[in-house]
């Protein structure tokens, strides 16, 4: 086993009150891809801020690699200093870095370059980190909500990135898709300490409840072994006074221990509120179109949204989401062409810009509309600390303006002032940005549950394909020309519809060309004896071909296992690198295979009439 190159031990932190981090830690081995998980204020970011060397723990040990390079990507990049991104970007490599990396991460980040950092939107500036942070592939990079403001390709393409750099990583992330596709192991915080699995994203969640129901059985045990304790206290013979001191002592620990249990914190619970059931036909679109100047946004275009279905819509960041959804929903007029709104619609909207917050209001102010002390809740008056404490606030943070808030706490209060609305018709505009997982699997139940109707926009794959019934996504996501295209299913089953609809059409395509060619070829007499018909060497080809081709499968196959192994690179860096290599050879192989076998195949049916 390798050396680790960053170690954090028994680390404690405490701002009073209950200590956010006690005895927590981990250590971080070369080729490591590991994800750092947990409940919003669990203190994630802050151990990860202490790796970073940004913060100290008030006791614990802290161990960097002398020679090992760190990257940190921060929230709030800090831009002063720098005239255009570019020169920001540039400024974290590195005496023997690549300059040329920066320009090639910006271009797929959707940044130039010449931005001034002054004028960068949220997203654009989280972007611009990226790109800093990932340029010079340090040995240690250490990413907290990498995803944050990225359109699906982006995310995408970033998942590419992470799995082949030889950086050892730590990530923060909520996006579920995303951590199931990069990590190879995984820290979950919890009460301040940390438990580690040496598995991948994909395995934490059945993991950690068979962790908390061991731990609650644990607890059930000690409750009985006291309540046994007590009765011989009570009842028992009197025996030696020495032994019946230390068994006296023994029972005072363990009513210590059962007191000290802090059990895990608990899960928001609620529901939507009931409203009166809209019309069957909610939403009419009829040849629609929008365009702000020579751009078009959406060129004709028409659907029919029914009570009780729930549509996402997905593609790049300004290819024109939230206008179709403003234009659906009413809220922005068309170019040309109707929308029609179904009847007795009651409406909730959440907004990913957080407009609707007013920072300086108090939680109960905002959740109450400023009316009192009280909400109705599904027909029933409801207190509203009680009404807080469903979506884990405390009472006493009833009066706490909200910009004392964390970024997934003002999600999450507004996530329980919606949830209070009557609605038969929720509009959702990125609704997962800033959830932990818990909360995410509730919004999931509601969404999935609700009998009304549901138009959401999200970035979150896994989200999506547990809740649409249909995606509308542009019809060409790498170049958006206003084309929309309706797929049944999520997000999963538009990609698997778009791959088929592609392949049949490059595979028509390619057959009329080779059937024309192999055409033009038997009339030009360039077969055999001008008669038409394949030589030798084609026929034999035809026959073997397809034996070639699957011994080449079965080495990818082979090659593809031997690489997946984590700890392939830090153990032999050239073999893995040899590896790499054939298998790139192995691919194209194939795929020139394949291309010889379809041509040749085309040209023996052309031939054959």
């Amino acid at each position: 086993m390798a050396p680790p190159i960053l170690k954090l031990d028994d680390i404690f932190l405490s701002f009073g009150g209950a200590p956010l981090l006690n005895g927590a830690g981990f250590q971080l081995e070369p080729g490591d891809r590991l994800c750092l998980v947990g409940r919003n204020g669990s203190g994630k970011s802050t151990l990860m801020k202490i790796a970073a060397g940004l913060a100290e723990p008030q006791s614990g040990s802290v161990f960097r690699h002398p020679s090992a390079t760190v990257r940190y990507l921060h929230q709030a990049p800090d831009f002063d200093g720098y005239d255009t991104v570019q020169a920001y970007a540039e400024a974290g490599l590195g005496p023997g870095d690549d300059p040329y990396r920066v320009s090639y991460l910006l271009q797929h980040l959707g940044l130039t370059g010449e931005e001034n950092p002054k004028n960068l939107s949220g997203g654009e500036a989280r972007r611009a980190a990226l790109a800093r942070v990932l340029a010079p592939e340090p040995d240690i990079l250490l990413l907290d909500e990498p995803t944050n403001h990225l359109d699906l390709p982006t995310i995408e393409w970033l998942e590419g990135e992470l799995q082949k750099t030889r950086s050892s990583l730590v990530l923060i992330s909520h996006d579920r898709r995303f951590l199931e596709k990069v990590s190879t192991a995984t820290l979950w915080l919890d009460r301040g300490q940390s438990r580690r699995l040496d598995r991948g994203f994909a395995h934490f969640e059945a993991w950690r409840d068979q962790v908390l129901e061991e731990e609650e059985l644990e607890q059930h045990k000690l409750g009985k072994a006291i309540e046994r304790e007590e009765h011989w206290l009570r009842y028992g013979v009197t025996a030696r006074r020495k032994r019946n001191m230390r068994r006296l002592g023994e029972l005072q620990d363990m009513r210590a221990r059962h007191r000290g249990h802090k059990g895990p914190q608990g899960t928001v619970q609620t529901s939507l509120s009931d409203a009166k059931e809209s019309g069957k036909l909610v939403i009419e679109a009829e040849k629609i179109t929008k365009a702000f100047g020579e751009r078009v946004i959406v060129q004709p275009f028409s659907m029919r949204v029914h009570r009780g279905d729930c549509i996402g819509l997905v593609g790049p960041n300004g290819a024109g989401k939230t206008t179709l959804l403003k234009m659906l929903t009413g809220q922005l007029d068309p170019d040309s062409g109707i929308v029609k709104l179904g009847t007795n619609l009651e409406i909730a909207t959440l907004d990913q810009r957080r407009e609707d917050l007013n920072l300086d209001d108090t939680l109960a102010h905002y959740l109450t509309d400023g009316r009192g002390e009280n909400l109705l809740v599904n027909g029933e008056q409801r207190h509203v600390t009680g009404y807080m404490k469903d979506f884990l606030f405390q009472p006493e943070q009833a009066r706490t303006p909200i910009r004392e808030l964390s970024g997934g706490e003002r999600a999450r209060l507004m996530l329980a002032r919606i949830l209070a609305r009557p609605a038969n018709l929720l509009i959702l505009d990125e609704p997962t940005n800033d959830l932990d997982i818990e909360t995410l699997d509730l919004l999931q139940e509601v969404v999935a549950g609700f009998p009304g109707t549901v138009i959401l926009v999200s970035h979150d794959r896994d989200f999506l394909d547990r809740t649409v019934t249909s995606t509308l996504a542009p019809a060409n996501p790498e170049a958006p020309d206003g084309r929309w295209i309706e797929y049944a299913g999520g997000y999963s089953d538009m990609l698997v519809q778009r791959k088929g609809a592609e392949a049949e059409r490059r595979k028509v395509e390619k057959a009329e060309k080779e059937k024309s060619a192999a055409v033009a070829t038997a009339a030009a007499g360039d077969t055999p004896k001008g008669k038409g018909k394949l030589s030798y060497k084609q026929k034999f080809a035809l026959e073997t071909l397809p034996k070639e081709i699957e011994k080449t499968e079965t080495a990818i196959a082979l090659c593809e296992k031997k690489m997946a192994d984590p700890n392939l690179f830090a153990r032999d860096p050239s073999g893995f690198a040899k590896l790499a290599a054939e298998l790139e050879k192995l691919k194209a192989d194939q795929a020139r295979m394949e291309e010889e076998w379809l041509e040749l195949e085309m040209l023996r049916e052309a031939l054959e009439g």
